[in-house]
C-alpha cells in the first residue's frame, strides 16, 4: 500500500508540474494588459478557481485510474491466450436437438424456455432407435470427415504428469474374491466371469503403465512397441482376461424410468454408485440376483471398466436389469471400447486420472514381448489372467530393468496367439466326436474353457493353425504376413488352487489326478459369520488374527478339559504348535449326544491325528480312541466318522456336558 500510495503522489506532482508549464506558456503569448480590479482580474480569479476544482478533480481521476494502469501493466506480462482455431463440428445428438429444439418451441409457446425443450430432446433422443439415429449419426459424420480433411492437424500438447492416477484397482477386488462363498463363485461362473476368480495380481505397474499408454494409438486400437504395430482386438480380451469376445453388444444406455427403481436400491447419485455400498452387499452370503448385480457393478467398476471417478458408473445399471442373459454380452469388445474411450479423454485433457482396464495393457505387454531367451519362453496359458501372480511380476520386472527399460525385448504376440487383428484367434473344422468328448472334459474348468478347449482339438487333428496379419509399421501398407503358430503339446494350465498359492502348472490330461491330490484346496473358516476361504496355512493365519478368542488353544499330548454348554453344538481347537484347527463337534441322537473331533484340511490331506474324548459321571466312564478325518471346513449333519455317544443321564443339572480330550501329533497310542 505504501509503494502504491507513493507511485500515485509521484504521478500526481509530474502531472502538476507539466499543467503549470503548459499554463504559463498560454499566459506569456496571449497576455494581455489590463487594470486592477478589473475585468481581467476578475477572470483571472475566475479561472485560477477553476484550475485549482479541475486539478483536484484531475487528482481524484488519476488516483482512480492508477490501479487500473498498475494492473494493466501487469498483465501485459503475462501469458498471451492463445487463439481460438476452427470450432470442432457437432455431434449426431446436436444435430438432432437443433431441429427438434425449434419445432418444440414452436408447438409449445407456453413452454418455460431452453431448459425444458432440451429436456424434452434428450427424452426423445433416448427413445430413439439406432435405425431413427442414422439420419443425424450420418449427417455428423460427413460433416466430421470435412472437418479433418480441411483442418490441419493439431499438435498433442505434452503432459507433464509423471504420476499415474487410476481407480483400477486388483488388489482391492481380490480382497473381495477371497471371501467368497463357493455358492458365491458358483453364480459368479454362470454368468461368464469365472475368469477373474483367479486373479492373482494385486498392484498395477505404474511405470509401465505410463509408458503404455504413451504408445496407445486410440485411433487404429494399437500398442506400438519394440518397432512394431500390435492391433488390440476384443479376442485378445478374451485370451487376456478371459472374457467373451462374442455376442450382443452391451449398451450402457436408456430411458431412466426403467433403472429409477434400481437406482434407489442402490443409493446412486450424479456421481455414481458407492464402492463402500457394494462391498457391504457383497459380505452377505447369499448367491442370488442381488449378489450378481453387485458383483458385476463392483468388478466394472474396480476393474474392467473403472472411469476417472471413485464412485461405479451408474449408467452399468441398464444392463443389468435382466441378469439371466449376462452371460450373452460381448464383453471383450464392451472392455476394449471404454478403454479407448477413458484413454483417449484422459490424453485430450479432461480428466486427470486414467479410467479402463490397465490390467489388460500391462498383461498383453508381458505376453506379448519376451525379455529371455529364445527358449526360455514358456507355454501359452490361456486365460492369462491366472498366470501373473506379483511374484512373476516381480521377476519380470527385474529382467526389464536388467534389459535396460521397457521395449527392449522381442514381440511375440504372434507366436503366442495375441495381437492377430481382425482374424479373431483360431479357426478351424474338428470332428464333432472330439468336441463332445472333449466337452465333457472341460465342463468344470474355466480355464481351458475357451482357448485351451480349441487348442486341444488342433492337437488331436494334428493340424498346424495360419493366421494373417497386416499391419507391420516397418512394411507396406496391404503387404500380407503369414506366420505359423505351434500350440504348445501338451495344453497346460495352473491348478484351479493357484489362488490358494498352489504354483504346479498342470498338463490337461492329469489335472484331475492333481485335484485329487493338492494340498492347496480351499478351506473355510468354521465360524458362521465369517466368509473367509484359503488354504489351510492362510485359514490358520486368519483364524489366530481374526478370531483369537472364539476359539481354545491347546497343546498336542496333553490332556484339556471341556465343557461345553447346552446350546453349543462345536468349538473350535487350534493347536498352539502349528496352528492346525480342529473342530470338536455335538449332535443330539434320540438317547444323548454324539461327540467327534475333526479336522480343517484339504481332504486331499492324508495326515491323521489320534485324539480321545473321555466322559465321565461317578463310577462310570465312556471313552473314544480314533483318527480324525480331514474336511474342509465346518462338517455338517452327521458324517460317517467315529463318535462318541454320551447320554442325556451324563449331563450336568444346567444341561452343560463335561469332558477330557487329547489329541496326538503322532500315531503312536501311548499308554492309557
Amino acid at each position: 500500500m505504501y509503494k502504491k500510495a507513493r507511485r500515485i503522489g509521484e504521478v500526481h506532482e509530474n502531472w502538476q508540474k507539466e499543467r503549470d508549464e503548459e499554463k504559463n506558456e498560454e499566459e506569456r503569448e496571449t497576455a494581455v494588459p489590463t487594470e486592477p480590479g478589473g475585468a481581467a482580474a476578475a477572470a483571472a480569479v475566475s479561472d485560477e478557481v477553476l484550475t485549482n476544482g479541475s486539478c483536484e478533480e484531475d487528482m481524484m481521476v488519476v488516483m482512480r485510474n492508477e490501479p487500473e494502469h498498475c494492473d494493466l501493466e501487469v498483465s501485459r506480462t503475462k501469458k498471451k491466450k492463445k487463439q481460438d482455431g476452427a470450432s470442432r463440428p457437432a455431434c449426431s445428438w446436436v444435430h438432432f436437438s437443433r431441429e427438434f429444439i425449434k419445432e418444440y418451441t414452436a408447438s409449445h409457446p407456453e413452454s418455460s424456455g431452453l431448459k425444458a425443450a432440451t429436456k424434452a430432446a434428450s427424452d426423445a433422443w433416448k427413445l430413439m432407435s439406432p435405425e431413427e439415429k442414422s439420419k443425424y449419426t450420418n449427417r455428423a459424420r460427413e460433416v466430421w470427415d470435412k472437418y479433418l480433411s480441411t483442418t490441419p492437424a493439431r499438435v498433442p500438447k505434452p503432459r507433464r504428469q509423471t504420476k499415474l492416477v487410476t481407480r483400477c484397482s486388483p488388489g482391492r477386488l481380490l480382497n473381495v474374491l477371497q471371501r467368497l462363498t463357493p455358492d458365491q463363485n458358483a453364480a459368479v461362473k454362470s454368468m461368464g466371469f469365472g475368469s477373474i476368480l483367479n486373479l492373482r495380481c494385486r498392484t498395477l505397474r505404474r511405470s509401465l503403465c505410463l509408458w503404455l499408454l504413451e504408445k496407445f494409438n486410440t485411433v487404429r486400437r494399437s500398442l506400438e512397441i519394440c518397432g512394431e504395430r500390435i492391433p488390440l482386438t476384443p479376442r485378445d480380451v478374451e485370451l487376456v482376461m478371459g472374457l467373451a469376445s462374442s455376442g450382443k453388444d452391451v449398451v450402457n444406455s436408456g430411458p431412466d424410468e426403467l433403472i429409477a427403481e434400481l437406482r434407489k436400491k442402490y443409493n446412486a447419485t450424479n456421481r455414481g454408485i458407492s464402492v463402500r455400498l457394494l462391498e457391504d452387499r457383497l459380505a452377505v452370503p447369499e448367491a442370488g440376483e442381488d449378489f450378481k448385480r453387485s458383483f458385476l457393478l463392483y468388478v466394472l467398476g474396480t476393474l474392467l471398466c473403472p472411469t476417472a471417478r471413485l464412485d461405479v458408473s451408474p449408467s452399468f445399471l441398464h444392463f443389468l436389469t435382466d441378469m439371466d442373459i449376462i452371460h450373452q454380452y460381448n464383453w471383450g469388445k464392451f472392455l476394449l471400447d471404454r478403454l479407448v474411450r477413458e484413454v483417449a479423454r484422459y490424453r485430450q485433457g479432461k480428466q486427470r486420472a486414467v479410467g479402463g482396464c490397465l490390467l489388460f495393457l500391462q498383461l498383453f505387454y508381458y505376453e506379448s514381448v519376451a525379455v529371455g531367451e529364445p527358449s526360455e519362453l514358456s507355454p501359452a496359458i490361456f486365460p492369462c489372467l491366472s498366470s501373473w501372480g506379483e511374484e512373476e511380476i516381480s521377476e519380470r520386472e527385474k529382467q526389464e530393468r536388467e534389459l535396460g527399460g521397457y521395449g527392449c525385448g522381442e514381440v511375440v504376440c504372434k507366436e503366442r496367439g495375441l495381437g492377430l487383428g481382425m482374424l479373431g484367434g483360431y479357426r478351424a473344422q474338428f470332428d464333432n466326436s472330439h468336441l463332445a468328448m472333449l466337452q465333457q472334459e472341460v465342463e468344470d474348468y474355466p480355464l481351458l474353457e475357451q482357448v485351451g478347449y480349441q487348442a486341444v482339438e488342433d492337437q488331436i487333428n494334428g493340424g498346424m493353425i495360419t493366421a494373417e496379419e497386416n499391419m507391420p509399421i516397418s512394411g507396406n501398407e496391404g503387404n500380407t504376413v503369414c506366420v505359423d503358430i505351434e500350440i504348445a503339446d501338451p495344453v497346460r494350465a495352473p491348478c484351479r488352487n493357484a489362488q490358494y498359492g498352489c504354483a504346479v502348472i498342470v498338463d490337461y490330461n492329469k489335472r484331475r489326478e492333481h485335484d485329487d491330490v493338492c494340498l492347496w484346496a480351499p478351506c473355510a473358516c468354521p465360524l458362521r459369520k465369517c466368509h473367509f476361504i484359503g488354504s489351510s496355512t492362510q485359514l490358520s493365519e486368519h483364524f489366530s488374527s481374526k478370531h483369537w478368542d472364539s476359539g481354545r488353544r491347546f497343546q498336542y499330548n496333553c490332556p484339556l478339559p471341556i465343557t461345553l454348554n447346552k446350546n453349543e453344538a462345536f468349538l473350535v481347537l487350534q493347536a498352539e504348535k502349528d496352528g492346525i484347527l480342529f473342530v470338536l463337534n455335538k449332535g443330539t441322537e434320540g438317547i444323548g449326544h454324539t461327540v467327534m473331533i475333526t479336522c480343517i484340511g484339504p481332504s486331499s490331506s492324508k495326515e491323521q491325528y489320534l485324539y480321545a474324548i473321555v466322559s465321565e459321571r461317578g463310577n462310570s466312564c465312556l471313552r473314544l480312541k480314533s483318527y480324525t478325518n480331514n474336511y474342509p471346513g465346518m462338517v455338517e449333519g452327521s458324517p460317517p466318522v467315529d463318535f462318541l455317544l454320551v447320554p442325556f443321564g451324563f449331563l450336568n443339572s444346567n444341561g452343560t456336558l463335561d469332558l477330557e480330550m487329547c489329541i496326538w501329533n503322532s500315531t503312536d497310542i501311548g499308554a492309557d
